[in-house]
């Protein structure tokens, strides 16, 4: 293994670990507050948005992200909706994720004592202050360690991309060892990608450790 030739392909590499990163950080950014919203809706009397809901959390769960992603950038066109790579990517992976993190947080949700939402009657909250002050908090304690690994998968999901022509971090791997015949370039993906997950995961066991509280 040559540190020259280490050298000269990790410039590519972190380039295409960047663009991970941005794919991870943006669905993040989105899924995390679609799925709350979702999964409030989901645990709503209103049966229409309820039924809605039910049937987008199931095809998103039902169906493989890679799927997804073919049709949101390659199938949507052709009813005349358009996007750019990248935000198809996005796109696919919000909607995606969302779907994942509502049945998380309707978990969480439910496991709620009613107790609570009386108590903030008599303390004359409005649902979304009991919800903002007193049900998120603690739903949030709750669905940590779940939330913790969908977000590890996230990771190893954001690959996916290559389907749509990304060069995100496996595809750069792909494309030099293609080019040059080595599997060097693969197993420095494969040490970036155990890098990332490590600092996620060492950063996700202090957080669970801040709101272990009984």
């Amino acid at each position: 293994m040559s540190l020259n030739y280490i050298s000269e392909i990790l410039p590519s590499l972190f380039q295409g670990a960047g663009l991970t990163l941005q794919l991870f950080f943006w669905t993040l950014i989105g899924s995390l507050p679609l799925g709350l919203l979702v999964s409030l809706g989901l645990n709503s009397k209103i049966k229409p948005i309820k039924w809605i809901l039910d049937i987008y959390v199931w095809l998103m769960r039902g169906t493989p992200l890679l799927l997804q992603l073919i049709f949101v950038f390659y199938g949507l066109p052709l009813i005349g909706v358009v996007f750019e790579r990248y935000d198809a990517a996005i796109f696919a992976f919000i909607l995606n994720y969302g779907a994942y993190f509502a049945e998380i947080f309707r978990g969480g949700l439910q496991s709620i004592d009613k107790g609570q939402y009386e108590g903030a009657k008599v303390l004359r909250l409005s649902y979304f202050q009991t919800i903002r002050k007193v049900v998120i908090p603690q739903v949030f304690r709750i669905v940590l360690p779940s939330v913790g690994n969908e977000v590890i998968n996230l990771v190893k999901d954001s690959s996916l991309v290559y389907v749509i022509g990304l060069g995100d971090l496996l595809r750069a791997g792909n494309i030099a060892t293609s080019r040059d015949v080595s599997l060097v370039p693969l197993l420095l993906v494969a040490v970036i990608y155990l890098v990332m997950i490590a600092v996620l995961t060492y950063i996700l066991r202090k957080v669970e450790k801040r709101y272990s509280y009984k």
